[in-house]
């Protein structure tokens, strides 16, 4: 590694071309991109109005003259856990009780993104698990140094959940024989870890939608034709868009869409209308819009529908969806069936449709393992939280090995 190496914090990535901040990631995610995280911020989508504030690790090799950035890690000051689809609500109502804070806190995550990505980047050409390390133990730092209660990687990579259980602190760190409560506690300041389970589609080189039906039971292949005989029955269309086609209009009917969810249940959208028309003029050609008409509406020119997928290298992330009219299975033709038929006949190896939903299970996404790493700075807590994670993991495991027998497909075909 270079040792002419400086780090920074700083609360925007203006100063960081989208050239330097992309070198970082070479696997495709869209919401690992500067033009993503940087639109958030550009357009309202952080600060005061979502607890999200924006903190970036920024590791530069070389002199002043000719300084290259070659490891980083986006990160949030928190002040709730909305947004987040890492749910630690009891850890924050148990520092309460004892009448501590557990906000402020230190997120690395993607604001209101439950996907799978790198969260402590590295330069391709740099030592990896060195530079994870000095990432890691600098974010550790800046977390004690400013009192907050804890740092939270959320939805990394099992490789970098492997690195982090194993980060031990900088010299400076390490507590005396004398520190009180830390006696023989020098393996206290690793990241803990979690995991959960999502529910994620795997192309296994299907040639069309059929041939993916016909792996399937039969009893579940009826079903599936079921329900987008409903939608074909209503009489709807659905329409396959890249973001980079929409015009003005359309955008704002997907942003509009979006914030019809919000109506419907509860929360507040985050995200504004700036943003989705950033995202569509910077990265249009990475978005997929599915729009689903009704040609018997009053307002046939308008969508009654719409979902919102990201794609990436070799995996699409099911991301939004709103309607203005209810319609039996629609949701599952527009936000599931869409999608896939998308990566069947693009190639697409994997499709995220997004946190939670055991339903997904019987229309073939597979219970998958995600991971987050948790650095809990005070040692009494840090060792309930321990024994809590020790204790919920087996479940969490045998949860998801358990569900994986409500799969849709035949014995004989499952090659996943």
């Amino acid at each position: 590694m270079n040792h002419q190496l400086q780090l920074e914090v700083r609360d925007s990535l203006d100063a960081v071309t989208a050239e330097q901040w992309n070198a970082l990631s070479d696997d495709g995610n869209p919401f690992l991109r500067h033009e993503f995280l940087h639109t958030l911020d550009e357009t309202g989508c952080l600060g005061d109005a979502t607890g999200w504030y924006p903190r970036y690790f920024l590791l530069w090799a070389g002199d002043d003259d000719a300084r290259e950035l070659v490891g980083a890690v986006p990160a949030y000051v928190k002040t709730n856990s909305y947004g987040e689809f890492v749910f630690d609500w009891a850890w924050a109502e148990a520092y309460e009780r004892h009448q501590m804070e557990y906000y402020p806190k230190l997120v690395s995550s993607i604001p209101f993104t439950p996907a799978t990505g790198q969260r402590l980047l590295v330069r391709a050409d740099q030592p990896y698990e060195q530079t994870v390390s000095l990432l890691a133990r600098t974010v550790r730092q800046f977390a004690d140094s400013q009192g907050y209660s804890s740092v939270h990687y959320l939805f990394l990579t099992e490789r970098e959940s492997t690195i982090l259980s194993a980060v031990e602190p900088a010299a400076a760190d390490q507590q005396t024989d004398d520190s009180p409560g830390n006696a023989d506690n020098s393996a206290a300041d690793d990241h803990l870890k979690r995991i959960d389970c999502q529910y994620h589609w795997h192309n296994d080189n299907y040639s069309d939608f059929d041939d993916f039906l016909a792996r399937c039971t039969s009893r579940r292949r009826k079903t599936l034709r079921r329900e987008r005989r409903h939608v074909s029955d209503a009489g709807l269309r659905l329409e396959q868009r890249l973001g980079s086609s929409l015009s003005e209009t359309e955008w704002r009917w997907v942003h509009r869409f979006y914030e019809s969810t919000f109506d419907r249940k509860w929360g507040n959208p985050s995200l504004t209308l700036p943003f989705f028309e950033t995202v569509g003029r910077k990265m249009g050609d990475q978005v997929l819009i599915v729009f689903a008409f009704d040609d018997s509406d009053e307002q046939a020119e308008w969508p009654v529908a719409c979902s919102v997928m990201f794609i990436g290298g070799n995996t699409l992330y099911g991301r939004y969806w709103g309607c203005r009219r209810d319609y039996h299975s629609l949701h599952f033709e527009a936000c599931y069936y869409q999608g896939i038929e998308y990566c069947i006949a693009n190639g697409i190896e994997r499709f995220e449709p997004g946190a939670q939903g055991e339903h997904k299970i019987t229309r073939g996404f597979l219970p998958t393992i995600t991971r987050s790493a948790h650095y809990i700075s005070h040692p009494g807590f840090r060792d309930a939280i321990a024994d809590f994670l020790s204790q919920e993991r087996p479940y969490v495991e045998q949860r998801c090995s358990g569900l994986s027998d409500l799969l849709p497909f035949k014995a004989e075909t499952l090659s996943l």
